[in-house]
């Protein structure tokens, strides 16, 4: 019924009306209406007919009827958006001559089957983009902008062949996630949707939280986000509710019908199309408004998913008003406990830092980063603007670097426009902006840049008049960068207001200015607020005694985040003691976490140090832990001295590997902190081994395993991981790389009468090929154990087509490993 029907709010109430029969854009369409996506070409191809290892998307040129009639289907059985065939079209499967006429034809086809349908209103045809089966540097050895070129080139060839909107889809990673949506939207001016792949923890594979990716995403200015593949309905769930509770713009929801089985030498998915039904429609009520299908759905899904929700009026999609900065791995929410923005990776009046600068000394800098996570701060403010250096360059390469180590939002810090821009670019989450003030040349030059890459912008109360005296003055040029802001399309939610804390010994009264003015912008405009709390006491002695003051009586006037040292004990007194008498300590749990650390002691106790051994080997441990490669080398070329080198890998570099992976299975860390240790341990153990090749005591590696990623599929980040951890415990890895056919995994496994082989598979269409190699390794070579993974597997069909063992994970491959060969 209400599929008919436009909502219109109107100042008496909100009310239905029939809509014109006229065509809408797909922008138009989504504002009023839930929308209905298609559902699982990938499966639909492999039911009639794609073979193991067969490109899905070259169906389009030598298979155009069937292509032609699955969408048919689609839009018969009620879809108003079918996706084309292009989920893997990209230069890394396609040469640009072949992915022109491979795009050329996916929409050609979409196009004739809306055609076939008589009428064409509100059926619109997605560019389909899915990802590149390659990780992003520092993970993985693609480059940011390589990636975005890569999909950019997909995007201008949907544009050429007229997609009326752009559907990202089934991203596990934040940072490639991110590449694609700024490829769309510097290569096009369609909407852009976007779904991520999230696990069964409810995150991505590298880590990030839903809410994380609504910040991202939105702040970017994606047209819809939201979650697809991964399992049925039920179990995401979870995910699409945090997605609702954060999201301002319509929520998508796209799951697989369930997870895969084999019966009868057929996969089948165990979500049928009812039940599949009636769990979307029930979070359709919640308020998703755009849904669909993924693996192993069909048009009979799709028919009975319109049933359920054709009566069914669209929640209207409202401004959840949340002021919200994100990392690679979560969000931080302004609003309720005070955020704390750690202040010292800055130049400003420390010698050390600024020689670190000058030096290039990353090493110092990241440390200074994970110190004061350790302490307890939310957020880490980096500038690194001195005389003496590239800004644009250092600035870059320092949030690159610090998002490597470190899970923490970044607050970019600078006055240069280019370094901003370098920065943002290239930051994985949604960034805070330090910062925009009330002049005109920065409102022009900061604003295009958050609209572009998203962002939380701190804004200083002054303009070209300087830094007024009174509150009035500090409050009215709030008011007009807030009407700015409006003018760019930026809500007052990524507004954070700074009333600028200047120092008391110059004027007695600047306090008393400073938080009048705070107290006005948070009751009056309803924004957040920030302060550099150190500014109030310069020039004093004892100046933390006055800088806690200072800060408790912000807090009281409703600040909501402070650029602070975090390893003054008065400050953080005064944070834990304020959190606790607000009300925002349950049972004072973090309060009393915390007292321990706020005791001093009459006297220090000295600790005596036996030998130099033990401090270094323990250096070399939390270096491999933080994920630190020079300091892991150097710390192992100390060690080598005077320590064998058996001993070093078994008592320092596998004890933290283990650690780190203990927590990665636990669920405590994530991919991007796993993938960096293992690196730090690499460059450890290629210490040793330049060590071992000079003395000639080479160690024999564990036993030989062979891995690749099997016939059709092109998608290898799994497999290279596995790769780096087996590695690194020291197994001889003979990698074959990706599309690998049956023949050549076997041949390899028995030249080197290897062991174990594992076998990776990403996509459904590509499992049959993995099922054809293990068995022919159960013909050819059955003394040879297999694992297999990937995204589209579960236990029960890993053990349906004759693997031996199921890895959930690279650690839990590892741990199969050193069970199965660890010890010969």
């Amino acid at each position: 019924m209400f599929r008919n029907f436009i909502y219109l709010k109107t100042q008496a109430d909100c009310v239905w009306v029939e809509r014109n029969e006229i065509d809408l854009t797909f922008s138009e369409f989504l504002k009023n209406n839930n929308i209905c996506l298609d559902g699982g070409m990938g499966t639909d191809l492999q039911r009639l007919g794609l073979k193991p290892g067969e490109n899905p998307e070259k169906w389009n040129i030598t298979h155009p009827e069937i292509i032609i009639d699955i969408h048919r289907q689609y839009f018969e059985a009620g879809s108003n958006v079918v996706c084309a065939n292009t989920f893997g079209a990209n230069l890394f499967k396609f040469d640009a001559e072949e992915l022109d006429a491979v795009i050329k034809a996916a929409l050609e086809n979409a196009k004739a089957a809306r055609n076939s349908c008589g009428s064409c209103e509100n059926k619109f045809i997605a560019l389909d983009i899915g990802p590149t089966g390659k990780m992003l540097k520092p993970l993985g050895d693609l480059d940011f902008e390589d990636a975005v070129a890569v999909f950019a080139e997909t995007v201008k060839l949907g544009v050429k062949y007229g997609a009326d909107l752009v559907y990202i889809e089934t991203m596990n990673d934040a940072y490639e996630t991110k590449a694609a949506l700024l490829a769309a939207k510097e290569n096009c001016d369609l909407p852009v949707i976007v779904t991520n792949a999230y696990g069964d923890d409810g995150k991505l594979m590298t880590g990030a939280s839903p809410a994380a990716m609504a910040a991202l995403l939105e702040g970017m200015g994606a047209d819809a986000i939201g979650a697809n593949c991964s399992f049925g309905p039920k179990k995401l769930t979870g995910v699409v509710e945090e997605l609702l509770e954060y999201s301002s713009v319509p929520v998508v929801f796209k799951p697989n019908a369930g997870l895969p089985k084999l019966i009868d030498s057929k996969t089948v998915f165990d979500v049928g199309a009812e039940e599949f039904a009636e769990d979307v429609a029930a979070l359709v009520k919640k308020g998703v408004r755009v849904f669909g299908g993924c693996c192993g759905t069909t048009p009979e899904y799709i028919k009975a998913l319109i049933s359920k929700t054709d009566g069914l009026a669209p929640v209207p999609v409202t401004d959840k008003n949340l002021t919200v900065v994100s990392s690679y791995t979560h969000a931080v929410a302004f609003g309720g406990a005070p955020v704390l923005i750690g202040e010292r990776i800055n130049p400003t009046g420390k010698k050390l830092f600024k020689q670190a600068l000058l030096n290039n000394d990353m090493d110092y800098i990241l440390a200074e980063g994970i110190k004061q996570q350790e302490k307890g701060v939310h957020i880490l403010d980096v500038n690194v603007g001195m005389p003496g250096i590239d800004e644009v360059k250092m600035l870059e390469n320092t949030v690159l670097e610090l998002q490597s180590v470190c899970d923490l939002p970044l607050q970019t810090d600078t006055s240069n426009i280019n370094a901003m821009e370098a920065a943002l670019r290239r930051y994985n989450g949604k960034a805070m902006i330090n910062s925009v003030n009330g002049k005109e040349e920065s409102i022009k030059a900061v604003f295009p840049l958050m609209k572009k890459y998203g962002g939380v912008a701190v804004a200083l109360t002054l303009d070209d008049n300087g830094i007024p005296d009174t509150v009035s003055g500090r409050v009215d040029i709030a008011k007009k960068i807030l009407i700015a802001a409006e003018s760019y399309g930026i809500s007052k939610k990524d507004i954070i207001f700074d009333t600028l804390a200047m120092t008391i010994s110059a004027d007695s009264s600047a306090a008393t200015v400073t938080l009048e003015a705070l107290e006005r912008i948070r009751k009056e405009l309803g924004c957040h607020t920030s302060l550099g709390i150190s500014n109030v006491s310069f020039g004093l002695p004892n100046r933390d005694a006055v800088n806690s003051t200072f800060f408790a009586l912000a807090l009281s006037k409703g600040l909501s985040a402070a650029i602070m040292n975090p390893y003054s004990a008065d400050m953080m007194k005064v944070y834990y003691s304020y959190n606790a008498l607000a009300g925002l300590d349950e049972n004072c749990g973090e309060y009393i976490a915390a007292a321990e650390s706020f005791t001093v002691a009459a006297e220090p106790v000295a600790v005596k140090k036996s030998a130099a051994e033990p401090e270094i080997a323990s250096n070399l441990q939390q270096s491999i832990i933080k994920g630190f490669k020079d300091k892991a080398a150097e710390y192992t070329g100390e060690l080598l001295k005077s320590i064998p080198y058996l001993d070093i890998v078994n008592n320092e570099i596998i004890p933290a590997l283990d650690k780190v992976g203990i927590g990665f299975e636990n669920k405590t860390l994530y991919l991007p902190q796993l993938l960096m240790s293992a690196e730090a341990a690499k460059s450890a153990f290629e210490k040793i081994k330049e060590f071992t090749t000079v003395s000639g005591s080479a160690p024999a590696a564990k036993g030989c395993v062979v891995i690749a990623t099997v016939k059709g599929d092109i998608h290898d980040i799994g497999k290279n991981i596995v790769k780096l951890l087996l590695s690194n415990y020291g197994f001889n890895v003979i990698d074959l790389g990706k599309d690998v056919p049956c023949r050549a995994v076997v041949d390899v496994v028995i030249e080197h009468n290897a062991h174990l082989a594992g076998l990776s598979a990403l996509m459904t269409t590509t499992v049959p090929a993995m099922e054809e190699t293990i068995k022919l390794l159960r013909k050819e070579a059955p003394f040879c154990k297999v694992v297999v993974g990937g995204a589209v597997l579960t236990y029960d069909y890993a053990m349906k087509i004759g693997a031996d063992k199921y890895a959930k994970d690279a650690m839990e491959t590892v741990r199969y490993a050193e069970e199965v060969i660890g010890n010969q």
